[in-house]
């Protein structure tokens, strides 16, 4: 087996040049305490193969293409015991790496990039550092401040807990087969950021319900939260879900939580659905 078929179905475009894999590669920082790298959808395993040279950190992948999963068996048998063939999405973190503080990198397919970063959002206190190849148009979401018809949900909780950067563009002549748009390449870093100043699971459901209808002041947007006139009488409720930051999102849930004490326990948890945009 020389070679693996790319499939439409997975979202997979296998990076094809060897200088852009050492770059991505190079990118990862490696925090202090992490050892174990994971890799999500490595393909044929250009960059695996430069992750296995770098002996600072163990390195195991998580792939759910079974030829994929052969292909590397058979080219890489060191990495044997740690491929990991199932779905990321459904994978436990804490089960594979218990106790141990983790970076992510990966050439993340374009259909599943999102709920991948909401993963990381739910093992955040595992996951230190991610480095992703992602559709241009999701990069430059994930970066961008306030202010932006982009920036939008995952903008928001992303940074709440992660320096992110934009590190370079990549284009399509580069991949097997070539996607029809840019890609770019960027990284995630925890921040100091152990706690938000606020409940947490109760954050993640006002910056759902401001963005869900973000052309509409949140005065209107967080109406089914119910809180009273006096409450939403400052200028920050004349304001759209786009022109927030963290620290304004916290303030709000502080707000949601004066006037209902106890929201945050009768609500289910949220899932990747429920967050997408």
């Amino acid at each position: 087996m020389n070679t693996v078929r790319p499939k439409k179905h997975l979202g997979q475009h296998f990076l094809a040049d060897p200088n852009i894999a050492r770059r991505i590669v190079a990118a990862l920082q490696l925090p202090g305490g992490v050892g174990q790298v994971l890799e999500i959808g490595p393909g044929m395993g250009v960059l695996t193969r430069h992750l296995l040279e770098n002996a600072a950190y163990q390195t195991s992948v998580v792939e759910i293409d079974a030829e994929s999963v052969a292909y590397l068996k058979l080219h890489y048998p060191a990495l044997e015991s740690r491929i990991f063939a199932t779905d990321f999405l459904r994978q436990d973190l804490s089960t594979l790496f218990p106790n141990q503080p983790l970076a992510i990198i990966g050439n993340f397919p374009y259909n599943i990039s999102s709920q991948i970063f909401f993963q990381v959002l739910a093992n955040r206190q595992q996951v230190r550092e991610v480095v992703g190849m992602i559709q241009k148009e999701v990069a430059q979401r994930l970066a961008e401040p306030p202010g932006s018809k982009t920036y939008g949900i995952l903008s928001v909780l992303l940074q709440a807990y992660y320096r992110i950067e934009y590190l370079f563009t990549v284009p399509p002549h580069v991949f097997v087969p070539p996607p029809k748009v840019e890609s770019a390449v960027v990284r995630l870093m925890r921040n100091e950021t152990i706690k938000l100043d606020c409940d947490e699971k109760l954050f993640f459901r006002v910056v759902k319900q401001a963005f869900q209808t973000r052309r509409k002041t949140l005065r209107n947007a967080l109406k089914p939260f119910g809180l009273p006139p006096e409450a939403t009488t400052d200028a920050l409720f004349e304001k759209r879900a786009e022109q927030l930051g963290v620290a304004d999102f916290v303030g709000l849930t502080q707000r949601v939580e004066q006037h209902h004490a106890g929201l945050s326990a009768a609500l289910p948890d949220l899932t990747l659905n429920d967050l997408a945009e």
